[in-house]
Parts: structure tokens; C-alpha cells; sequence
């Protein structure tokens, strides 16, 4: 489990295709300080389990149910990524309850600046939209962020500047995609009421 508090923008490395997997390579000093092989680490939002640690680099695999519902199997070395890792027993909370499972992939379609904070506009997938509600929590690339307005096929959040430094979302540019996930509380609520 995470906080979508990023800790680390680490760069991919390497990727080298496994045929239907791929083992990534990250460059995160701090990450990597206590990582050791079975760790979880979150990268750009996605739970990946640390196969080797080596220095300040560490690899995973990634699988094909992976790649096919995340960005992953868009980078490249040199893509700068947000990494957190799990969080601990007795750690304070903040952000919200991430689990780093991508439910869906969105395009970032515009960026509004003003004085002291900045609005991202995302498209908003269909077949998650149903989750995302105003004030509501949602992860963009592992990052926590608070949903500040919601419209027909997209929503938006709105960044302070430390966020925009800390985290990869200062970087992106309208057309890029992004890994999104939902609330997980609002699934369990979902299926609940369902039942």
C-alpha cells in the first residue's frame, strides 16, 4: 500500500524486453537506500516488485497485464518517473489509501497557470468516471492529488508549486498520458450498495 506522496522523480535506466514482459531499470538514490529484492516500490503510480538493487539502481518486471494498462511500456531511458515506496507499519498517512494497481491511462489536455497554482485538465476515461467525484481523491501517475472540478470527459486538478517541483506533473505537456487510479474506497462502496 501507498500514499501517492512522492518521495523520489528517479529516470528510467534501461528496458529490455522479456518477449511478453519487460524488466525495467531505475536510476532513485533515495528509493533504493533500504530497497531489497520482494520490496515494493510505486512507479509513475504502478506497484512493481524490485527484483535486484544495485547501487542506486534497481530493476523490476513488469508483465504484460502491466504494460497493457499502464504507460509503462512507453518509456524509455531518460523518462523521468515519480517512485514512492510502500509505506510502513506506524508511518504517518497522508495523501489517501494508493494501492498502485493502474485502472486507467489519460491524456493531459491542458494546463491553466495562475499566481500561486496551476490547473491540469485530464481527459477522464469512460470506464472510470464514475469514481471520480469533486474534492475527491484520485492518483495521477502515483501522485495523490484532490479532484477540483469534474465535466464531461475530463477533471482537473489544481497544483501548488511544490507539487509541480516535486513531482513529475511540473513537466507534462498537454498531449501526454498519464497512469490514473480511482479511489478504492468508491469501488468497495460501489460493489456494496450492488449487493
Amino acid at each position: 500500500m501507498f500514499t501517492g506522496l512522492v518521495e523520489e522523480i528517479g529516470a528510467v535506466e534501461q528496458l529490455d524486453s522479456l518477449g511478453s514482459a519487460v524488466r525495467i531499470a531505475v536510476r532513485a538514490p533515495k528509493v533504493t537506500e533500504d530497497a531489497a529484492p520482494g520490496d515494493s516500490i510505486a512507479v509513475d503510480g504502478v506497484c512493481l516488485t524490485v527484483v535486484d538493487n544495485a547501487g542506486d539502481v534497481f530493476t523490476a518486471d513488469v508483465m504484460q497485464e502491466t504494460l497493457d494498462r499502464s504507460r509503462l511500456g512507453t518509456y524509455e531511458a531518460g523518462s523521468k518517473v515519480n517512485l514512492e515506496r510502500a509505506l510502513a507499519a506506524g508511518q504517518r498517512m497522508g495523501g489517501h489509501i494508493v494501492q498502485g494497481h493502474v485502472d486507467a491511462v489519460a491524456e493531459l489536455v491542458s494546463r491553466t497557470p495562475s499566481e500561486h497554482w496551476e490547473v491540469l485538465r485530464f481527459t477522464l476515461p469512460k470506464q472510470v468516471d464514475r469514481y471520480v467525484v469533486e474534492k475527491g481523491s484520485i492518483a495521477v501517475n502515483g501522485t495523490s492529488l484532490t479532484v477540483s472540478a469534474v465535466g464531461e470527459g475530463y477533471f482537473e486538478v489544481s497544483l501548488i508549486p511544490t507539487t509541480l517541483r516535486e513531482t513529475t506533473a511540473g513537466d507534462l505537456t498537454p498531449g501526454e498520458h498519464v497512469n490514473l487510479e480511482v479511489d478504492v474506497l468508491a469501488k468497495y462502496v460501489e460493489k456494496m450498495v450492488q449487493g
